[in-house]
């Protein structure tokens, strides 16, 4: 068996200019461009590189955004504050607290303190919950992203076994709840491992459907699926790579070469899901400006 790749780059693309129609259509009837605030504290350079994309992306689309800068030893009452001002500024429809933190600020307590009907990240409490109970709601853009993916390529959650490896509250576990829930398409009967997990394997042999978000390079090994699974790989790593003139190169959590021929469907990285993360995002913050999950 050859697994087909699901390509996350073509159908983030087809999104985005479904969006990008979706906007022109919105403003053309009146109404002021969606926009997104980006609040960034410090000068990661990930970080920063992930906001260019954003960016990027937001320009693509017709969505306006801007980027707040604070230091890096901004206090816990001065961020929030911040975050305030934003909340109630009626010409801000999203707001995206760029993560991580610095280790002295609670991303929770970030997190918690942004109006959740301006939570395009879909992080906060209320969303997580109504999320919980298949309730509308923002949804985590990873998750989101990744059934997308699914609808797009017919693949069928239905009646699966589906296993999460990894348990972050970014990726692994709204992607739990939303392969479980009906209202997401999901009804899946789903289990979730963990760094605490005994013998991964025992479980992923079993699974129809793979989704590997575990921030460890090549983790998952062809002989810890079985015949015709589909492995969804949103890891993104950098490992050694002599032969780059960057000195590394990109790897998901997932040994690619050894589960080609093994899997039905599979994301290669980059390429697969990290497209599909940004697109969601334009498609939070476009609902956020019609105000479709929470009307006034």
């Amino acid at each position: 068996m050859s697994a087909k790749l699901i390509d996350g780059k073509k159908v983030a693309s087809e999104l985005k200019e479904q969006i990008r129609e979706d906007v022109d259509n919105w403003v053309n009837a009146g109404n002021r461009r969606p926009f997104l605030k980006v609040l960034q504290v410090g000068n990661d350079p990930a970080s920063s590189t992930y906001i260019k994309a954003k960016t990027r992306v937001c320009k693509e689309v017709g969505i306006d955004t801007d980027t707040t800068h604070l230091p890096d030893t901004v206090s816990a009452k001065e961020l929030k504050n911040v975050v305030t001002q934003f909340n109630n500024d009626d010409s801000i429809d999203g707001i995206l607290v760029q993560l991580p933190l610095p280790s002295h600020l609670s991303s929770h307590d970030v997190i918690e303190s942004i109006d959740h009907r301006k939570d395009v990240d879909g992080f906060h409490p209320m969303n997580v919950g109504r999320l919980t109970l298949d309730q509308p709601t923002f949804k985590s853009c990873t998750p989101a992203g990744i059934f997308e993916l699914f609808k797009y390529y017919s693949i069928p959650t239905k009646g699966k076994h589906a296993v999460v490896v990894g348990a972050s509250n970014i990726v692994g576990t709204p992607m739990s709840i939303m392969l479980s829930r009906e209202n997401s398409s999901g009804k899946a009967t789903t289990t979730i491992c963990h760094k605490f997990t005994k013998d991964i394997t025992a479980h992923t042999i079993s699974a129809d459907i793979l989704v590997v978000a575990a921030g460890q390079p090549n983790l998952i090994k062809a002989e810890m699926v079985k015949e015709g699974a589909v492995v969804i790989d949103v890891g993104i790593n950098r490992v050694a790579d002599e032969t780059s003139d960057k000195g590394y190169k990109l790897a998901g959590d997932c040994d690619f070469e050894s589960l080609k021929d093994k899997v039905s469907w599979i994301t290669p990285v980059p390429g697969g899901v990290g497209p599909m993360t940004v697109a969601m995002l334009m498609k939070n913050t476009l609902l956020a400006a019609k105000k479709s999950i929470y009307p006034d």
